[in-house]
């Protein structure tokens, strides 16, 4: 298993962070790395997700929403070809750290026989790209941006 992790703090409520994070219309607007989602975000139901950081093809796949926890927390499992060649779980957590700040963190968890030989452009272009869209969520809804 490899996992990446990043996280950011935005000056903003956790509300207004997880309502940006749900608008799936707009991320071709603002999202540099999740380019494209469609879907509905409820737990067993599937997403079509085309992502990848910039200066990269985007990729386009089908989740299953694992778990859905409003304002808290997003999550899904991604596959490419059969289970357990290359699955990724892919968790979006929100945690309030004050009422107008909020902690967003981006993660995956990556298993399957292909991972360890995608280990580096892992570490290299996958996270390259969460902190893209991290910083980019941030100016989205931060209290200072003007698009609020």
């Amino acid at each position: 298993m490899k996992e990446l992790r990043t996280e950011i703090e935005i000056d903003a409520p956790a509300e207004r962070v997880w309502t940006a994070l749900l608008d799936f219309p707009s991320f071709p607007e603002w999202n540099p790395f999740i380019r494209r989602i469609e879907g509905t975000p409820a737990i067993g139901s599937r997403l079509e997700v085309s992502l990848g950081a910039s200066g990269t093809k985007p990729m386009t796949f089908r989740p299953t929403v694992l778990n859905v926890v409003r304002n808290r927390e997003l999550r899904w499992l991604g596959r490419v070809g059969l289970p357990r060649i290359f699955d990724g779980e892919h968790i979006f957590e929100l945690t309030a750290i004050g009422p107008n700040r909020t902690r967003f963190v981006q993660a995956e968890r990556f298993r399957g026989l292909l991972v360890p030989f995608l280990a580096k452009s892992l570490d290299r272009d996958a996270r390259r790209g969460f902190e893209e869209m991290n910083r980019a969520l941030k100016a989205r809804v931060s209290d200072n941006s003007p698009d609020v």
